[in-house]
């Protein structure tokens, strides 16, 4: 029997937790522990002088091991005769003076307040087995004769896993009825479940919680409070965010039960965000990886990226990922990066940190010791130069990382997308007195190389000056790249965005002279403008993300493909004028749509895939002469050759600007 989910996605659905409750049957009491994995919340809530009322006892031993921790008041309900005749049978000579009584719990025939505290395991979720209006007034005669019996000040401790609509129900009737809540997590519980499921292979283990519903006769606000472990207990703003700590466990235990037994091969990887117990801030990330079985791998590792390198390809895409796992020789990877806004004291921390974790998202039955992997011997810096907020791009930061070789890179992140790098610039170094620089010819973006490439073309085939138009300032990388490698280049750099032109000149080093200016203005306006006007360019290049994150296409947005604006751009190119643009689609649909409009209104278009990354570079032209890719290859193989002589000799670039042979084999029309 597979009670395992099909996707990730159903993890936290009503029908999932339905299926789930309906299927585990008569074997519901195993589900919830036993004495000695819930003494620990039965201790610090139960007192041994407490009066105590078991509802719906069942065959369960749990009040028998507490009568023999000392908890000798303890009467014992359940609405079974067959059942409280064995525990009467069971318990008549060594626990004799323990009461066991048949009773409905919906209608207890006890005096008012004559309890200190109700205990529950698993009677709560036996009683509410679906949310229909029916079973919600069961529920609610329940509570009513449990608060009916309860002393002022006295306590309902239910042992639940909190089915996501019981979570809601109870979340809303106790604070309304003048109750303290608190939910309290249950790790040796979980801990202990998990250990007798791994001779069951179909068997799932679901967080075990431990609900403390605190009677008073009247509260000025709701008292809600979450504990994670034992040790800490943190008291919630809202019921969504008491809620939202539940779901949270919920849905990471299902994860784990099915990486457990299963694979993620041939799909996306899992994702998970680790927080701090009572911080909602994410302190790690951890991608899970796997690849299929062989002879020679390793079943497990977990691999620590280094601050401030997660956003390269390797670790930020799954392509790369997987590249990484094949690479390190295991079947299954855990790849954690680290976040900003986060304090690391080294990489023995960040090990103690992760251990519980990691190890729940092992394959199940591992018991080797788990290997960690990372690049170098610490955890790498981090420093935040400067933060700030854009009315057009929200949040973003200024922060500078040592990367490989020691070399320091400078970065603008947006907040809203901290996976992508807007800009990077390399850090060259000062001696003595003088200051740091930006190295200009440091290209940070493989689609930058093959946009500068375009470039060259246009530059090579003219002596005279060419006048170059960019949407999409950024830091202005690209920009600078071109103002010092090609020396015949007038650029004109729009952005709409005024902080980010703040941003590149202060911490980017953009220098605005005769052969470079920027104009702050809606890219679409000022293509408008220049219509107007009559201006005409020699390259047009869209370098542009999409605010949107939600859309298929983030860069550029939707409206700067519209049918309009495409045809304005072909009115503003020169004769042999090339528009390019830098593509980013996950959508293969709009992806084609988009090739399909460009190919109605220039002549000529030609594009090429970028290996490490989602970009694709598509040239457009107006000139008939490039409707064969043969002219392609040749014209662009000659510029790219002479780009990378020219960057070479001004030492640019980091290491090489273009593979132009894999660059030409690669390129389609």
């Amino acid at each position: 029997m597979n009670l395992l989910p099909k996707t990730h996605e159903e993890f936290a659905t009503v029908d999932y937790w339905n299926t789930f409750f309906k299927k585990r049957g008569e074997k519901a009491f195993e589900w919830y522990g036993e004495y000695l994995e819930l003494c620990e919340q039965i201790h610090k809530y139960i007192r041994p002088n407490d009066k105590i009322l078991m509802v719906g006892c069942g065959n369960s031993k749990l009040s028998m091991d507490m009568y023999d921790s000392g908890f000798k008041d303890i009467t014992n309900i359940d609405i079974s005769a067959v059942a409280i005749k064995k525990m009467q049978e069971a318990n008549a000579r060594t626990r004799s003076d323990m009461k066991f009584i048949q009773m409905d719990a919906t209608s207890m025939s006890f005096d008012n307040e004559q309890f200190s505290v109700a205990l529950d395991k698993g009677t709560l979720d036996a009683l509410f087995v679906d949310d229909t209006e029916g079973t919600q007034k069961t529920v609610e005669a329940y509570f009513k004769e449990i608060a009916r019996v309860l002393r002022n000040g006295g306590r309902y401790v239910c042992i639940s896993l909190l089915q996501e609509h019981i979570l809601k129900y109870i979340i809303e009737y106790f604070p309304k009825n003048a109750f303290m809540l608190r939910i309290v997590h249950c790790p040796d519980a979980d801990a202990a479940n998990q250990e007798k499921n791994l001779e069951n292979p179909d068997a799932v283990s679901m967080p075990v919680f431990t609900i403390v519903a605190t009677k008073f006769k009247s509260l000025p606000m709701p008292i809600l409070e979450f504990s994670y472990t034992s040790d800490k207990v943190q008291r919630c703003k809202s019921a969504l965010d008491l809620q939202n700590s539940v779901k949270s466990l919920q849905t990471a235990a299902v994860v784990c039960n099915g990486l457990g037994r299963t694979d993620v091969v041939g799909h996306n990887d899992v994702s998970i965000d680790l927080c701090r117990p009572g911080e909602n801030v994410a302190r790690y990330t951890v991608h899970i990886v796997d690849q299929p079985p062989a002879r020679g791998l390793g079943k497990y590792a977990v691999f620590l990226v280094p601050q401030g390198r997660e956003v390269e390809w390797l670790f930020a895409t799954s392509k790369g990922r997987r590249k990484l796992l094949e690479q390190s020789k295991f079947q299954r990877m855990a790849v954690v990066t680290l976040h900003r806004e986060q304090s690391y004291l080294s990489m023995d921390e960040v090990k103690a940190e992760l251990s519980d974790s990691v190890k729940s998202f092992a394959p199940v039955g591992l018991k080797d010791q788990i290997p960690y992997l990372s690049i170098g011997a610490d955890m790498g810096t981090r420093t935040t130069l400067f933060k700030g907020k854009s009315d057009i791009s929200g949040d973003f930061v200024v922060e500078e990382v040592e990367g490989s070789d020691g070399k320091t890179f400078r970065r603008l992140i947006f907040m809203s997308n901290q996976a992508v790098v807007q800009s990077e610039a390399l850090i060259k170094k000062g001696k003595g007195k003088n200051q740091d620089n930006i190295d200009f010819g440091y290209l940070a973006c493989q689609h930058h190389a093959y946009m500068s490439l375009g470039v060259q073309l246009i530059a090579e085939s003219q002596e005279q000056m060419i006048k170059i138009l960019v949407i999409g300032l950024g830091g202005g990388g690209l920009c600078m790249f071109l103002h010092e490698a090609v020396g015949n280049i007038d650029i004109t750099a729009v952005d709409i965005d005024p902080a980010m032109a703040n941003v590149a000149e202060k911490y980017f080093g953009l220098q605005q002279d005769e052969r470079l200016h920027v104009v702050i203005e809606d890219g679409l306006q000022f293509l408008n403008y220049c219509r107007k006007e009559g201006h005409k360019y020699d390259a047009i290049l869209f370098d542009v993300d999409s605010k949107d994150l939600t859309l298929g296409m983030s860069c550029p947005p939707p409206s700067f493909m519209a049918n309009d604006v495409l045809l304005n751009l072909k009115s503003l190119l020169n004769e042999s004028g090339l528009f390019i643009l830098n593509l980013v689609c996950r959508d293969d649909t709009l992806r084609d749509q988009t090739i399909g409009d460009l190919k109605t209104i220039f002549p000529s278009v030609c594009s090429y895939k970028l290996d490490e990354d989602v970009n694709e570079i598509i040239y457009c032209t107006n000139n008939e002469k490039f409707k064969k890719l043969s002219v392609w290859k040749k014209c662009l193989g000659s510029s790219g050759r002479k780009l990378n002589d020219l960057t070479k000799k001004k030492k640019l670039c980091k290491d090489e600007v273009l593979d132009v042979t894999e660059f030409l084999s690669e390129l389609k029309i």
